[in-house]
């Protein structure tokens, strides 16, 4: 008899706890106020084997390899159907994803990547510096999340650090610690060739200035004008062919590329553009510095 009550409380108890658990993870994600965000983008090959599979403006990036493939971002949540579509509509199987990346650890870039690890088993490789906020959803991040989670948690299976390398089949991508828009942000380099040549390609986060607060107002960043400054100087000092970014709209996709166009990787060959963006980028910041 006591040993039935004690099993039936333990039983409530397991109930409660994961009750719980479930309104500790409770997802938020803000409200979209972008419409391009989710909206769809016909997939295309931009070089060699990297191809854009994200929405018109959430860019998301397939690495093809012998082993396997690459995802670079996910866009929100809603974006889980669109990405797999896109990647089927390309002829890859999405089953065959096996690494996941992120530019940076904030919804509008992780909000489908629980959905797509979970569906993939794919391998979550974060910055150190986004770790803990890819952990907990965004509810540690220090800009948007309120303390409530603004996508699902995601397992990190390994952490990275600046400078190191992704290996995947034929692939090697080097992570760039890149802070300052979050805590982990990052970009990445590597090199793709078709029948012609060899293009060296740049995935850039490009380290958009927070707008709202003063970098004085943010105790819970307190290195963030440090970590923005270090990466103005790194980005300044990058050499590549093509450079790409986390939103569409930072590289200018819809003037360099219209659906249906023909392969043409020499359309993202573009330092100029990638300068002026740094350029106006740093103008941002120093006018942020001297906010008092």
């Amino acid at each position: 008899m006591i040993v039935q009550q004690l099993k039936r409380i333990s039983l409530v108890i397991s109930f409660v706890c994961v009750g719980l658990g479930a309104f500790a993870q409770k997802v938020v994600q803000p409200a979209i106020t972008d419409s391009n965000w989710s909206k769809p983008y016909p997939p295309f090959q931009i070089a060699g084997n990297l191809y854009y599979v994200g929405t018109y403006d959430l860019a998301c990036y397939l690495i093809t390899t012998s082993q396997g493939n690459i995802l670079i971002n996910t866009g929100i949540a809603d974006s889980e159907p669109v990405i797999k579509a896109n990647i089927e509509a390309l002829g890859f199987k999405f089953k065959d994803i096996r690494i996941l990346l992120t530019t940076q650890a904030h919804f509008d870039h992780m909000g489908a990547m629980a959905a797509i690890k979970r569906m993939t088993g794919a391998k979550m490789m974060v910055d150190a510096g986004d770790v803990a906020v890819v952990t907990d959803g965004g509810r540690s991040d220090y800009a948007l999340s309120g303390g409530v989670s603004t996508y699902a948690p995601v397992k990190v299976d390994r952490i990275l650090h600046n400078g190191d390398a992704i290996k995947l089949g034929n692939m090697r991508l080097v992570m760039l610690h890149h802070p300052g828009h979050t805590k982990g942000s990052c970009s990445f380099l590597f090199n793709v060739k078709d029948q012609k040549r060899s293009y060296r390609v740049l995935i850039a986060n490009m380290p958009t200035i927070v707008t709202d607060k003063k970098f004085s107002d943010i105790p819970a960043y307190p290195g963030i004008a440090r970590d923005y400054a270090y990466t103005l100087d790194a980005m300044k000092k990058l050499s590549f062919d093509i450079w790409l970014a986390s939103h569409a709209s930072q590289f200018e996709l819809q003037r360099k590329h219209k659906p249906g166009a023909d392969y043409n990787p020499g359309a993202f060959i573009d330092k100029k553009g990638y300068d002026e963006e740094i350029s106006d980028l740093q103008d941002k910041f120093l006018k942020k510095v001297k906010e008092k």
